[in-house]
């Protein structure tokens, strides 16, 4: 029997089914700094109902989560890995992303990088590209809250 190949998503369909069944989100790059924008985007997360797994080396905790130094050091399961990196500087995360055993490679609005997608698919992991997350959910769920 032939592995599950993963896709490249991009209707709002599978990107809302994804949002439904997603439990835990691992943010690569998720600043300490209120005022960037990965902070903001994790903490709206984090504030209607996902688990938060920030993934910063030399930190400790974000949002009153323990951080990570690198995504492959995350107790699983991960359903989203969200990733707040220049598209250059995301394919280190790749061989992450599938030791940690992802569903879904998630690259923040701005992010493409088609090699990394391909060796995700490759994996069974589905991936999305130049999407924020956070749109995205205030979009499909419409629970706007002041953030």
């Amino acid at each position: 029997m032939a592995e599950k190949k993963g896709e490249i998503l991009t209707s709002d369909r599978q990107i809302k089914e994804i949002l439904e069944g997603a439990k835990t989100i691992a943010v690569v790059g998720l600043s300490p700094k209120p005022e960037r924008d990965s902070h903001d985007v994790s903490k709206y997360m984090q504030e209607h109902g996902y688990t938060i797994i920030p993934v910063r080396p030399a930190q400790k905790e974000i949002l009153g989560e323990k951080a990570y130094k690198t995504l492959d050091l995350v107790p699983g399961p991960v359903d989203i890995v969200n990733v707040f990196r220049k598209s250059e500087d995301v394919l280190p995360h790749v061989d992450e992303a599938i030791a940690v055993g992802c569903k879904v490679f998630w690259m923040q609005l701005g992010i493409e990088n088609m090699e990394a997608a391909k060796r995700l698919t490759d994996h069974g992991i589905d991936v999305i590209m130049d999407r924020c997350i956070k749109v995205d959910h205030g979009s499909y769920f419409k629970k706007n809250i002041l953030v």
